[in-house]
């Protein structure tokens, strides 16, 4: 059975074809997949609800590459898959909520500046983020995002994706919008030239989504339904300046804002437009036609960027270069919820992929409990889930030691491969896949090398059994380690002169900062255990 999968754009489970089929076919190749993924803004650490995203479009693309994934035609043997993750650069507003917004205007708060400010408070205080090196100045909003989008990378290798594997060898398939100005603000050119945006009597360069007959297909949001929920955020002022409240910002001249460029200078000629900075919008749509083109196959974020995000780059991405299609299939995954509560720094459920490693959890298991439930089903993270996926990697690492130690070919348990891929080809149900290998797994009583084989297979999938954490979790665990052999010496102590009060009192701060003593005639020892 060849792969469904639930396409946004048309609000049904769709029999996924990529555009190069009929091409490979003839040529006799492996059929090529053009996969573009909207990225993080990097003006902080990304946290897990990013990365919940971020891990299923990963998942998708290792199913699409994997020997089990069977094409339309009926072959297998997968795809090969070109993907692109954009890491934002260019500070945006803090709220991009909504067309025609303040924010999706330019008039919201920065999200470079909120970080500059916050970074600069730190610095006072001597608590700027651990790597944060002499060089680092948190006045320079380049240095702000060189910073968080390094940790970016950091977190998502550790978590095994495959786009930050390939942009080691090849840098520009993960973009930095500060590089592609010249190609925005030739899309906008086009765009004004063809009737589809225009300058504003603020200078701004408007998206004219009257233009564009299909805007909010993808949504659901048509230009009716629009004006008639405008006001409240908008200010009436801003409003009056656009011919449809719907109309969204593609350039806007701002002499004042942390970074800024000469449109003349940068297109090597004259210009109506004024020195400022682009919209976010405009930002992937540039960067998915240098890199992949002007039409697509896949394209991938979270479900808050269906709207405005995805429905404004699909319009002016298809008015600019006059394709029937943008992306031909559109793969959305839902939020994260931590303990059936809205993830919040205010609520203490606030968790980074470097929270949790540093706290001893393993990245497999991190990434296990980020994609084993459905990615159309808002997910709830859980220490007792992360415990659970910790505990099924463990024994699906030990089984595959087990079977690569064997003397013993034997032979694949094609039941096995056939429901593993029978799950994963029904919209990427990841929960049957491992329920696949779980039966699989319990099946086994002696297993061979045809068992690791198929093990690998299974991995090359789910990503879990070898990873390791990044170098900034183990300095992030180690980082306290002074301290924590104070107080082991200080309970030893303690507890030499029978003061058990203060030796219960010391255990329980260790205890709070997931560390377990043990005692022994030799003298006490003290390792970290896994805990939220």
């Amino acid at each position: 059975m060849p792969l469904r999968l639930y396409n946004t754009l048309t609000n049904s489970q769709d029999l996924f074809e990529a555009g190069d089929l009929a091409a490979a076919a003839r040529e006799g190749r492996r059929p090529r997949v053009t996969f573009y993924t909207c990225g993080p803004t990097v003006y902080d650490y990304s946290h897990i609800g990013n990365f919940r995203s971020f891990l299923a479009a990963d998942t998708l693309r290792r199913w699409l590459e994997s020997p089990l994934c069977e094409r339309p035609d009926g072959s297998a043997g997968g795809y090969d898959v070109r993907q692109v993750m954009n890491i934002t650069d260019v500070g945006h507003m803090v709220d991009d909520s909504g067309a025609g917004g303040d924010a999706a205007d330019g008039q919201g708060a920065d999200r470079m500046q909120v970080a500059q400010q916050r970074l600069l408070e730190q610095k006072k205080s001597g608590k700027l983020p651990a790597g944060a090196g002499p060089e680092f100045d948190p006045a320079n909003p380049y240095h702000i995002a060189e910073f968080y989008a390094q940790a970016f990378i950091q977190d998502g290798t550790a978590l095994g994706l495959r786009v930050m594997q390939d942009a080691q060898r090849h840098p520009e398939l993960m973009p930095r919008p500060t590089r592609y100005v010249p190609q925005m603000l030739a899309m906008i050119e086009t765009l004004l030239a063809n009737g589809h945006a225009y300058i504003g009597s603020d200078g701004v360069a408007y998206f004219d989504t009257q233009s564009f007959p299909d805007y909010g297909r993808l949504s659901g949001n048509t230009l009716d339904r629009i004006r008639s929920g405008a006001g409240g955020r908008v200010s009436e002022q801003a409003q009056s300046i656009k011919k449809h409240p719907a109309d969204f910002m593609l350039w806007k001249p701002d002499a004042r804002h942390l970074m800024r460029w000469d449109p003349a200078k940068e297109l090597g000629h004259a210009t109506p437009l004024r020195e400022g900075y682009p919209g976010w919008h405009v930002e992937c749509s540039a960067m998915a036609a240098a890199l992949l083109g002007e039409e697509i196959d896949l394209h991938s974020g979270g479900e808050d960027n269906i709207f405005p995000h995805h429905e404004c780059e699909i319009a002016q991405s298809r008015c600019a270069h006059g394709t029937p299609a943008f992306a031909r299939t559109w793969f959305h995954p839902r939020f994260l919820m931590v303990e059936g509560e809205k993830m919040s720094k205010s609520k203490g459920n606030f968790y980074t992929v470097r929270d949790l490693t540093a706290k001893g959890f393993d990245p497999g298991a991190v990434r296990l409990e980020l994609i084993k439930t459905h990615y159309r089903s808002n997910a709830n993270f859980t220490e007792q889930g992360l415990r659970d996926s910790a505990r099924m990697v463990e024994r699906w690492k030990k089984l595959q030691e087990r079977a690569r130690a064997s003397t013993q070919e034997g032979a694949r348990d094609e039941e096995a491969a056939r429901a593993f891929a029978q799950s994963m080809n029904d919209d990427l149900n990841v929960a049957g896949s491992i329920a696949a290998v779980s039966s699989w797994t319990n099946r086994v009583q002696e297993p061979t090398r045809a068992d690791a084989e198929l093990m690998d297979v299974f991995d090359g999938v789910l990503g879990v059994l070898n990873l390791k954490a990044g170098e900034h979790a183990v300095a992030a665990a180690g980082g306290d380690e002074a301290r924590i052999n104070e107080l082991v010496a200080a309970r030893t102590t303690a507890r030499a002169s029978k003061n058990w009060p203060e030796a219960d009192r010391i255990r329980k701060e260790l205890d709070a900062l997931g560390v377990v003593v043990t005692d022994s005639p030799a003298g006490p020892t003290w390792s970290r255990q896994a805990r939220l």
